[in-house]
């Protein structure tokens, strides 16, 4: 599994960053995490207790577009925790084009929120739906792969 880790607070990856492989981009742990897990969905995980804003949603947003590679990916987004997600980075997420499908993982009824505020940005563009289960989550973006 590669794994790269993102700012999270009003900070972007260096344009250079981009092109170095994942091990190389070295930035805080507590921040957005972005995996490719060996079943090919990417895993995009917010930090718990954040506001997520812009800045940080590009920047999840090329790493994901590093890891696509030029396929179509589905899209494993943890939710969990998250206080809240801006307008602007609620279409930085919706308007990606290396994403086949996106399942939103959480737990609360107030994570269920954010999710469906996330679905909500551009409706029936993308396969899109909230789960409360790992497992069914990637059952149902294996069954939406459409890698391209």
């Amino acid at each position: 599994m590669s794994s790269q880790t993102l700012p999270a607070r009003d900070s972007r990856i260096p344009d250079d960053a981009l092109d170095a492989s994942p091990e190389d981009v070295m930035v805080p742990a507590d921040q957005i995490t972005v995996d490719l897990a060996e079943d090919g969905i990417i895993e995009v995980t917010l930090p718990p207790n954040s506001v997520v804003r812009s800045p940080e949603a590009q920047a999840a947003a090329a790493a994901v577009r590093m890891f696509a590679d030029g396929r179509r990916l589905p899209l494993l987004l943890r939710v969990t925790g998250v206080l809240s997600v801006t307008d602007d980075a609620r279409l930085t997420y919706t308007n990606s084009v290396a994403i086949s499908a996106c399942a939103l993982l959480g737990e609360s009824p107030v994570d269920r929120v954010i999710a469906h505020f996330l679905l909500r940005a551009k409706p029936g563009s993308l396969p899109g739906r909230f789960f409360t289960s790992e497992a069914e989550a990637r059952d149902w973006l294996r069954e939406h792969h459409r890698e391209s």
